[in-house]
C-alpha cells in the first residue's frame, strides 16, 4: 500500500516536471482552473488565488491592489501543487493557458506602475507567462504583463502600499534612466524633469525597472540617497519615501494625492479628501489647466508640474463650465 502511495506521488510530480514542452503547464493550468471565466485566477497556495480582474470577484477577498487590479481571494479547493516563483528566470518561457502555449521572450521590462511588461508572443484568451518548470513569471493583463516581482510583493505584503519619491522615469536606448516628471505636491521635491538617475543608496542603477522596484517596494517613511546628473553636475539628495497614490490602473496625474482620480478622457472617477470640498462630482470633465487645454492624463501632469504653486482648473458638467482653484 505504501509503495502504491509513493508511486502515485511520483506520478503526480512528474505530471508537472520541467520537460520544456509546456504541455505539463497547460495541464497544470487546466487542472487547477488557474484561468477561470477567461481571467487569470492563479493558485498560489492552498485555499488562495491571485486573481486579475477589472470587476470585484464574487469571492472572499483577502486583499486588493487597485494599482494592478489584483485580488487575493480565498478558495477552499485544495490543489496540491500551487504555482510558485523561481528566484531566477529559466532559459525558456511561454505564454500559456488551458488550451495552448507559445514560446517567446520578454521584449519590454515592467517599469513600475506606469509601464507594464511586453511579451513576444500572444494568445487570444487570458494567459500566464510560465517558465519551463511551470513557475510563474507574469500575468497577462489588458495593459501588458504584470511581472513576478510585483506578484510576489502583492502576495507577501501585509498591506498593499507602494513607495514614491516624486518622480516618473523612462529608460533611454543607452540604458540611462531619465526623469520625465517631478511631483509638485511632494514638499521640497528636489528632482527636475531632465535629471538622470545615477545611484540609489550608493549603488549604480542598472535600468529603470530596477530603480522603480527599489522605490515602490521601500517602506513608507524610510530614507535613501539618490545621485543625479543635472546638465554637467552630479548632485546627491537625501529623500524620504512617501506613499504612492496613482499609477497602473489608477490615474497618475499627481492630483491623486489630493484626492481626485480621472479616466483617460479626464472625467472624474473618484473623489477623496480635500477635493470633496470643491463642489466637484464624479463625471465632471476637466478641460483646461491655467487656460491651457488638456486632453489626456499626460498633458494634465505636464501642466500641473509647471504650475505647482497655483493652478486654475476648468471643468465642464452638462455643458456648464466652472473653475476650481487649487494650491
Amino acid at each position: 500500500m505504501l509503495r502504491l502511495f509513493i508511486l502515485a506521488q511520483l506520478f503526480l510530480l512528474s505530471l508537472y516536471a520541467c520537460d520544456g514542452t509546456f504541455s505539463s503547464c497547460i495541464h497544470k493550468i487546466k487542472d487547477s482552473q488557474s484561468i477561470y471565466k477567461n481571467r487569470p485566477a492563479v493558485v498560489v497556495k492552498n485555499h488562495q488565488r491571485i486573481v486579475y480582474s477589472r470587476q470585484i470577484p464574487n469571492a472572499a477577498i483577502v486583499k486588493y491592489d487597485p494599482f494592478l487590479s489584483l485580488y487575493l481571494i480565498e478558495d477552499r479547493t485544495n490543489f496540491r501543487y500551487p504555482f510558485t516563483f523561481d528566484n531566477k528566470l529559466q532559459l525558456h518561457t511561454a505564454i500559456v493557458n488551458a488550451h495552448e502555449a507559445k514560446a517567446g521572450k520578454f521584449i519590454k521590462k515592467q517599469i513600475g506602475l506606469d509601464s507594464f511588461g511586453k511579451y513576444s508572443a500572444s494568445l487570444s484568451k487570458a494567459a500566464l507567462i510560465l517558465n519551463s518548470c511551470c513557475s510563474l513569471e507574469g500575468i497577462v493583463t489588458s495593459n501588458g504583463i504584470i511581472k513576478k516581482a510585483y506578484l510576489k510583493h502583492f502576495l507577501n505584503a501585509k498591506k498593499v502600499v507602494y513607495g514614491d519619491i516624486g518622480i516618473r522615469v523612462k529608460e533611454n536606448k543607452n540604458g540611462s534612466v531619465l526623469v520625465t516628471a517631478s511631483d509638485p505636491f511632494i514638499k521640497n521635491n528636489p528632482f527636475k524633469k531632465g535629471d538622470y538617475i545615477i545611484l540609489y543608496d550608493g549603488k549604480k542603477i542598472g535600468n529603470a525597472a530596477e530603480l522603480m522596484r527599489k522605490i515602490l517596494f521601500s517602506d513608507i517613511g524610510s530614507k535613501h540617497s539618490v545621485t543625479i546628473k543635472r546638465d554637467t553636475k552630479f548632485i546627491t539628495f537625501k529623500v524620504k519615501i512617501h506613499k504612492r497614490y496613482g499609477g497602473g490602473y489608477l490615474s497618475d496625474t499627481f492630483l491623486e494625492q489630493k484626492g481626485i482620480y480621472f479616466d483617460k478622457a479626464l472625467h472624474i472617477t473618484r473623489l477623496y479628501g480635500s477635493f470633496k470640498n470643491y463642489g466637484l462630482k464624479v463625471g465632471d470633465k476637466l478641460i483646461k489647466v491655467n487656460a491651457v487645454a488638456v486632453n489626456n492624463q499626460e498633458q494634465l501632469r505636464l501642466y500641473i508640474e509647471k504650475y505647482k504653486d497655483y493652478s486654475s482648473l476648468l471643468f465642464e458638467r452638462n455643458k456648464f463650465q466652472f473653475f476650481v482653484n487649487i494650491k
